[in-house]
């Protein structure tokens, strides 16, 4: 057996069987079934953080200081979708009519509205874009006409209280709109979307209003001066809307258009938000090969080649749609060379080189790009739990907004205005008006071209800009200061990415690196354009705090125009994912963490050969019987969870002492519709009598079913029979309870699979695996462990 550490129960109970009631008996935290599923022998209790304590015994139970957090949770409010088709009668019915040319029609279908989700998307991108441009602008020029002002009477204190206060301003619109009105839009998006493409129903995550607050909320943002990027949150954007035209109505405004009904159900929709992310990234970093890689990388958990063409086009596109418009907004129509929302910028080809001796710098380059994305996850980590814990309230999180606009605009006036860093402008441009501050004309500061400037166009300078342009104390600054800035301000409740700042911290510490080689050896010159190091450290940096590897080397290269630095790139990534890795997860798979949410990775545990489904699985099953009083059933979903979303279809032998045998599989959404629709067979007449459902009643319900709650049931009506045998998947997918846990996992995370019926040798029930049962292993520090579960 292997190693397991088992959680002891927060009950102080010794037997997790028998869960606990309401009554004397009743600990601080509840020991109760998890999913609708009773207890079976190795099953951990699971941990009602809710039901702490009732109003009358606590009186600050309305009002809590503190929320008590616990890492080594599983959360059960998250519920699973249904990325397995339930091949039911209806559903084979309705293909086996189609005829050759409606397959091509829906086809072609899935074409244009991958066309619509790139145009979409990219229209999104170019208004996030040109916003921001206005919004920023005015910022600036109201700051250095204000600096030009004072300055001739020696005060700058008036200049510096309005340059926060402007900043401010605009984070607390951005902060108030997603505290209040959609706190799912809050940060960048990307860990929810990986969560839906894994499997998860994450909720309220592809609503319109979500969109729409994202959007807002990441202008105001990224205008507010935070250490942010509008990069990560069009990944959430694209997703949304991909989620949207799919279904052909939107059920927020709930308007129904009539159109792309087949593809109501998570299976087509899930391929949709595929194609959605990788617009995004695509529109983002004018990289649609890239925003491919990313979705499959990142998201997707199931791919062919079909599915690849078609997000490739959606992110063709995408980055078409933003050049266009962004090209007529310009005055430069027809001009396509800036297809995304952040142009790199081409090196030139006198510098795009690089020598073997070089090689091992860059490796050594992207172990400090892993150990300093480490320090930022671990940094990060203990920061959100803190926000968990205290900053849990509305008014809370925009303050702490506010106060880090504040203190990033403060610190970063503060370290232009102190650093006297002022170099000749050789190249004087309308958009290098905020360089020139403290310094005489015909100079620009050094420090004032990262801070004041938009996070992009930093990124961009520190790539280009010639030797001599930056002073490594200048660099050494900046990298000390936004590193800490940037951590603070992840996880701020407003819209924001991580992507720009963490290049902009690379590229700093990057160049830094280049300018320094020849000091440290006997060189008198130049090694090489120190530019080519910013990208490398750019990448670094990024890469040791997402830990993406294959995409994000893609993404580099398309978004710097060379594929000259290709090799250099990836083993960049490489060494900062392993060294990275060594010390903690990635940013985006801490917060899933964080968040205790039920996510599968590729593979199991690597020691949990020796567990079998028998000992994960939930035991004993809530089973219906093909023929089902309607009272049982409404009974049964009325009493049970609503995680409890799955149910085994028997069928009793002749013996009724002796346990059914599975028939089939029927879903807690399905026998819901059938309730609403009274799809009943009275006791008087035959099984023929009973109503006749189309697939069209199941999609006009998705995804919105309605609880059980609402359904009205009359006692007479609960004396009725329910015949399920053309509405449940008569071939649900099974395992024989000997089976080994890898084998399990692999076959239900492959599968998308959100029930895996557990049988003996003579085919009955004896178990239920979900998600949650397979989650809630991993390895810990002394091996195979397992996590609580908790209803919070």
């Amino acid at each position: 057996m292997a190693n397991i550490t088992k959680k002891v129960s927060w009950s102080g109970r010794g037997e997790e069987n028998t869960p606990l009631v309401n009554g004397s008996e009743q600990p601080k935290y509840n020991t109760q079934s998890s999913a609708g599923s009773v207890f079976h022998i190795g099953r951990l209790s699971t941990v009602d953080l809710d039901e702490d304590l009732t109003p009358e015994e606590d009186p600050m139970r309305s009002r809590p200081k503190e929320i008590p957090h616990n890492e080594k949770l599983l959360s059960l409010k998250f519920e699973s979708l249904d990325y397995d088709n339930s091949e039911n009668q209806l559903f084979l019915e309705e293909e086996r009519r189609m005829s050759h040319m409606n397959f091509r029609c829906l086809e072609i279908s899935r074409w244009v509205i991958c066309g619509m989700i790139g145009f979409l998307t990219g229209l999104i991108a170019c208004f996030i874009d040109i916003i921001v441009e206005k919004l920023a602008g005015y910022k600036y020029k109201v700051i250095k006409d204000n600096i030009e002002k004072f300055t001739q009477v020696g005060g700058l204190s008036i200049s510096l209280v309005l340059w926060a206060v402007l900043n401010s301003a605009y984070v607390m619109v951005g902060s108030i709109i997603v505290a209040f009105i959609e706190p799912i839009a809050a940060g960048s998006g990307i860990p929810q979307i990986k969560c839906y493409l894994n499997g998860v129903k994450i909720p309220r995550v592809v609503r319109l209003k979500t969109l729409l607050v994202k959007v807002c909320g990441v202008i105001c943002s990224v205008a507010g001066g935070l250490a942010v990027g509008k990069e990560g949150p069009m990944i959430h954007s694209g997703a949304v809307v991909a989620a949207g035209v799919s279904q052909g109505r939107s059920t927020s405004l709930k308007k129904d258009f009539k159109i792309f009904e087949y593809f109501r159900r998570d299976t087509e929709k899930r391929d949709f938000v595929s194609a959605g992310a990788a617009a995004g990234v695509s529109a983002a970093f004018g990289a649609p090969v890239g925003g491919v890689l990313f979705s499959l990388e990142e998201g997707a958990s199931f791919w062919n080649q079909m599915l690849t063409w078609r997000i490739f086009f959606a992110s063709m596109i995408s980055t078409f749609t933003l050049n266009f418009f962004l090209s007529i907004y310009h005055h430069k129509p027809g001009d396509l060379s800036s297809p995304g929302l952040i142009n790199f910028g081409s090196f030139d080809l006198e510098n795009v080189q690089y020598n073997l001796y070089e090689i091992p710098l860059f490796i050594v380059m992207g172990a400090v790009g892993g150990l300093l994305g480490a320090l930022f996850n671990v940094l990060n980590y203990w920061l959100t739990i803190f926000r968990i814990r205290y900053v849990h309230r509305p008014y809370l999180q925009v303050m702490e907004a506010m106060l880090v606009a504040a203190v990033t605009a403060t610190v970063s006036f503060a370290m232009i205005y102190l650093s006297n860093d002022c170099q000749p402008l050789e190249s004087p441009s309308t958009e290098d008006y905020p360089l020139q501050l403290f310094c005489a004309d015909g100079e620009y500061n050094a420090m004032a071209t990262a801070f004041f400037n938009t996070p992009e166009r930093s990124v961009r300078s520190l790539f280009h800009n010639p030797a001599g342009t930056y002073n490594p104390a200048t660099l050494g600054c900046f990298t000390l200061t936004y590193f800490f800035l940037a951590c603070w301000t992840y996880g701020l409740t407003v819209s924001a990415g991580v992507f720009i700042p963490s290049l902009l911290i690379g590229a700093a510490w990057g160049r830094l690196f280049g300018i320094m080689l020849p000091k440290m050896t006997s060189g008198q010159t130049q090694w090489a354009d120190p530019g080519k190091y910013a990208l490398m450290g750019a990448a670094a940096q990024l890469g040791g705090i997402v830990r993406m590897t294959l995409s994000l080397t893609v993404i580099l290269v398309e978004a710097t125009g060379n594929v000259t630095y290709g090799l250099p790139i990836m083993l960049v990534l490489m060494t900062a994912k392993i060294v990275g890795d060594y010390f903690i997860e990635g940013l985006y798979d801490v917060h899933i963490k964080l968040q205790s949410v039920p996510f599968l990775h590729w593979d199991a545990p690597a020691t949990s050969h020796s567990l079998t489904a028998r000992e994960v699985m939930s035991s004993p099953v809530t089973c219906f019987n093909q023929v089902e009083k309607v009272g049982v059933i409404v009974d049964v979903l009325s009493n049970t969870s609503t995680n409890h979303n799955g149910f085994p279809v028997i069928i009793q032998s002749a013996d009724s002492e002796e346990p059914g045998k599975l028939c089939g599989l029927v879903l807690r959404s399905q026998l819901i519709v059938l309730l609403k629709h009274k799809v009943f067979v009275e006791r008087a007449h035959s099984r023929l009598s009973q109503r006749r459902l189309q697939l069209k009643d199941f999609r006009d319900a998705y995804p919105r079913f309605p609880p059980i709650q609402s359904i009205h049931v009359s006692q007479d009506e609960r004396e009725c029979m329910m015949d399920l045998t053309e509405f449940m998947n008569p071939t649900p997918y099974t395992v024989p309870q000997e089976t080994s846990l890898p084998r399990v996992f692999k076959l239900f995370r492959a599968l998308g699979l959100r029930h895996l019926v557990v049988v003996d040798d003579e085919n009955r029930v004896v178990g239920l695996v979900t998600r949650k049962d397979l989650a809630r292993y991993h390895l810990g520090k002394h091996g195979l462990e397992e996590l609580h579960l908790a209803h919070t």
